[in-house]
C-alpha cells in the first residue's frame, strides 16, 4: 500500500497531464479542451476537469471560454515580446546571483539536469531534451537563494516553459547552458552576464521562428 506521501490529488493529476501536453506540443495552439471530451479520455468526473482548467487560465497557458470549454493559448507576438523582456530581465539577476551564491549540491543537480538536456539533445529526444532544459533553468533560480525571486519564478514558470521550448536547436541550446553551468562553477560573473545576454537572444530569436513557421 501506497504510503501518504505518495498521494496525488486527482485534480492535480490531470492539472499536470494536460499541462505536459500542452507544452510538449501534444495540444496545439487554438485546441478546444471541452470538460465533457477530457473527463471521458481521462478517465475522470468533470469536476478534476474543471479544476484543472482554472489553474492553467491563471497559469496562462488557457484561454476561457464560456460555459464548460476553453481552449489552448495561441501566444502572440505581443505576448512573445513581452515574455521575452521580462525573461532578459529575471535571467540577468537570476544568474548573476546563482553565481555568486552556487553551493557544491546545487552545482551537483545543475549538472545533472545539464546531462539529461544533453543526452536528450544527441539521441534526438526533443521532448526530455526541452524538459531538462526547462529544469536547468529552475535549478538557476534555486541557486540564486533569493525567496522573492524563486515567488516570481514559480508565478511565471507554465508561460516560461512555453517560451524556452520554442526552439529547435535542442543541441546547440544545451552547448548554451554547458558554458553558463562552466561559469557558474567558476563564479565568473563577468562572463556569465555575457552569456545570458546570448542565450536569452538565441531565445527570441528561436521563438519568432516558431512563430513564423507556425502561420506558414
Amino acid at each position: 500500500m501506497a504510503g501518504s506521501e505518495d498521494f496525488e490529488p486527482e485534480s492535480d493529476r490531470v492539472t499536470r497531464q494536460l499541462r505536459d501536453d500542452i507544452l510538449d506540443g501534444v495540444r496545439r495552439p487554438g485546441s478546444k479542451l471541452v470538460e465533457r471530451e477530457l473527463a471521458a479520455e481521462l478517465g475522470v468526473s468533470r469536476l478534476p476537469i474543471r479544476d484543472a482548467l482554472k489553474v492553467l487560465v491563471t497559469e496562462g497557458l488557457v484561454t476561457p471560454r464560456p460555459r464548460t470549454w476553453a481552449v489552448v493559448r495561441e501566444f502572440s507576438p505581443t505576448d512573445i515580446s513581452d515574455l521575452g523582456e521580462v525573461r532578459s530581465v529575471l535571467e540577468a539577476l537570476t544568474f548573476r546571483l546563482a553565481a555568486q551564491r552556487r553551493t557544491r549540491a546545487g552545482l551537483e543537480k545543475l549538472r545533472a539536469d545539464l546531462d539529461a538536456e544533453l543526452d536528450a539533445a544527441q539521441r534526438g529526444d526533443a521532448v526530455q531534451a526541452r524538459r531538462a532544459a526547462a529544469d536547468f533553468h529552475e535549478t538557476v533560480t534555486s541557486l540564486a537563494a533569493n525567496e522573492l525571486l524563486s515567488e516570481l519564478e514559480r508565478t511565471l514558470r507554465s508561460r516560461m516553459r512555453w517560451l524556452l521550448s520554442r526552439h529547435d536547436d535542442l543541441l546547440g541550446v544545451a552547448r548554451e547552458h554547458e558554458d553558463l553551468y562552466d561559469a557558474i562553477a567558476a563564479r565568473d560573473v563577468p562572463r556569465v552576464e555575457e552569456l545570458v545576454l546570448k542565450h536569452v537572444q538565441t531565445g527570441r530569436s528561436a521563438a519568432a521562428a516558431h512563430l513564423r513557421s507556425a502561420k506558414e
